[in-house]
């Protein structure tokens, strides 16, 4: 039984730093992809406004 339980612990230890580590790289690749997005954002935006020619 002791075995057993052990066993079952040890399962779930590791279970849950799977699903730790899995979340943490999940929420790494959200970042960086929003991190883009608003990147390109920015630079179209700016690109935008030095291209318009100046108010006159």
């Amino acid at each position: 039984m002791t075995d057993r339980q052990t066993d079952r612990q040890t399962d779930r230890q590791t279970d849950r730093q799977t699903d730790r580590q899995t979340d943490r790289q999940t929420d790494r690749q959200t970042d960086r992809q929003t991190d883009r997005q608003t990147d390109r954002q920015t630079d179209r935006q700016t690109d935008t406004k030095s291209n318009m020619p100046p108010i006159q």
